[in-house]
């Protein structure tokens, strides 16, 4: 009896130190909340807390994009309610430290920078599947790789079909799962082991499980991969224009990033040598201001960002690391 009087005290003295909540929000927590399906035990006081921090800061955000202080506006999501730290945590899909390939770097023309178009966007040619969700597990790597596999295979048939991350999280030994892993570990795991199931064969659980790949599932090969040479975002260029969709790495850690909504993002602080979430570039173009962006596609499902995609700055030196940890299957 005392100890479970000396823990409802110490939650009561927990809640009385929080921020008065703005009543003026209610509705707005209200409707937020039953859009996210979210439920509350005794954290709600301390959750609502933390979304009304993120509310704030997102308004004042976007006031300062209206005036022109920023080239992007931020929105609430399904992560609204979560910490910076949580947040870390979340996109750490991607071990710290990078090994790159060598031997695989892919070579281009420098001239073939200056005959680049002004726009590619994969989603236009049908080589792009739609945007998924990758949940709590850090299966990135794998959505990014499967994506990047799904525009090759397009480009060879014609045909979009949804392939298998969940085979990869299961099936690559070298990656970790849930536990994040490298792209071109998945390409090379697919190469090896002579294709890919089908999502529909093979689907989706976000979490890890007992590799169980079969081949009459299979969808798809691959004869490896090419890495775009570190940092070089004219090699990245060519290569969506001339080879389809890319995996590309960067830093998504910023809050920032977190509450992206629409615009081209640029944050200075994001940090191109900690490079934590895989993406899949798509495409890139020049807003009518002259503003040049990749076309990237997330695995956070359409709630997050503009139905699931961001315009990341290009050209702004390697913004995030973008072409840090880039690279493309082979077919």
């Amino acid at each position: 009896m005392m100890l479970g009087t000396l823990c409802a005290l110490l939650l009561l003295g927990f809640t009385l130190s929080l921020p008065l909540a703005d009543m003026e929000l209610d509705g707005r927590w209200h409707e937020w909340k039953a859009t996210h399906n979210r439920r509350y035990g005794e954290e709600g006081a301390w959750r609502r807390s933390v979304w009304e921090k993120n509310y704030r800061m997102v308004e004042a955000h976007n006031r300062e994009a209206d005036l022109g202080l920023h080239t992007f506006w931020q929105g609430l999501n399904q992560f609204s309610d979560w910490t910076s730290e949580e947040w870390a945590m979340f996109v750490a899909g991607i071990p710290s430290h990078v090994k790159k390939n060598g031997s695989n770097v892919m070579s281009f023309d420098k001239t073939e920078v200056q005959r680049l178009p002004k726009t590619v966007d994969y989603r236009k040619r049908g080589m792009v599947s739609s945007v998924k969700n990758q949940g709590s597990c850090g299966s990135c790597w794998a959505f990014s790789s499967s994506g990047a596999l799904e525009g090759q295979l397009a480009k060879q048939t014609g045909q979009i079909v949804d392939l298998s991350p969940q085979n990869l999280v299961d099936c690559v030994t070298e990656n970790s799962g849930c536990g994040g892993g490298y792209m071109t570990n998945a390409f090379s795991y697919v190469q090896q082991n002579g294709g890919i199931d089908s999502e529909e064969a093979y689907p989706y659980v976000g979490e890890d499980q007992p590799c169980r790949y079969n081949s009459t599932g299979m969808a798809a090969q691959c004869n490896g991969f090419k890495e775009i040479p570190v940092g070089n975002e004219h090699a990245l260029a060519v290569a969506l224009w001339k080879v389809g969709p890319v995996s590309v790495g960067i830093d998504a850690t910023l809050t920032s990033f977190q509450f992206y909504q629409k615009g081209v993002y640029y944050d200075p602080s994001c940090n191109k040598d900690d490079i934590n979430h895989a993406v899949l570039a798509v495409g890139f173009g020049v807003t009518v201001k002259g503003k040049k962006y990749w076309i990237v596609k997330n695995s956070w499902g359409e709630d997050w960002g503009n139905k699931g995609y961001i315009l990341m700055a290009r050209n702004r030196d390697n913004l995030c690391g973008i072409a840090n940890l880039a690279s493309y299957p082979l077919m």
